[in-house]
């Protein structure tokens, strides 16, 4: 499988060969909502809480007596249809809601969304991204220049999350750069999951043959 190598400037230099493991994989619909549902559920802190009748202060003392009052009976104001009660089936902060992902399904479910998105133009592979110095005014320069790419014109728009820039290795300086441009974010490409590779429109992939290296042996 063939593609374009591009520069930062956005020129045009070489073909590369990329695995058909990896970006040859067809689409999985059932598989990529099934890890990414997992994977956002396992994200939940479960911090809402309401309190039960068990939990709420008061009703110790049963309202009135049992009988001869002609009212309903009742055994303590704490019970849910009393104002001021208890919740029933309400949020609690002690519920898990982690799913178990299976490894093989979490990596094929990534080279599903990557085949996807190379079928659809929505990745670019860059051989690398140097910087003189570690300035917003140099990384939105790379930005605008990629941007000039057919294709990829998107990444230079001003909202959304326009672009991940994955990395072979963790560069402070290219961090520093980025970290001001709200539609941009930069991580290590080793780090990459399905739920990122689909929050982002574009996936910018620098020194292809380091990084993707880094997740040919997920399955």
């Amino acid at each position: 499988m063939q593609t374009k190598l591009y520069n930062q400037e956005g020129k045009e230099l070489s073909d590369i060969t990329l695995p058909e493991k990896i970006f040859g994989v067809k689409w999985n619909a059932d598989l990529v909502n099934q890890v990414i549902t997992s994977m956002r559920s396992n994200q939940r802190e479960g911090n809402a809480h309401a309190k039960n009748r068990g939990e709420v202060s008061g009703g110790g003392k049963k309202p009135w007596k049992q009988k001869g009052t002609g009212r309903a009976r009742h055994g303590s104001t704490r019970s849910p249809i009393w104002r001021h009660g208890g919740v029933t089936h309400g949020p609690r902060n002690d519920k898990d809601y982690t799913k178990i992902i299976n490894k093989k399904m979490k990596a094929k479910a990534l080279y599903s969304i990557l085949s996807a998105k190379l079928r659809d133009g929505e990745i670019l592979f860059v051989d690398g991204i140097n910087l003189k110095e570690s300035k917003t005014k140099h990384a939105s320069s790379i930005v605008k220049s990629i941007s000039g790419i057919s294709g990829f014109n998107k990444i230079a728009y001003k909202s959304g999350r326009r672009a991940l820039i994955s990395l072979p290795e963790k560069n402070d300086g290219v961090y520093k750069s980025f970290r001001n441009l709200s539609t941009v974010s930069v991580d290590e490409f080793r780090n990459i999951n399905p739920v990122d590779a689909l929050a982002y429109q574009y996936l910018v992939i620098v020194d292809p043959n380091r990084s993707i290296s880094q997740i040919e042996n997920k399955i």
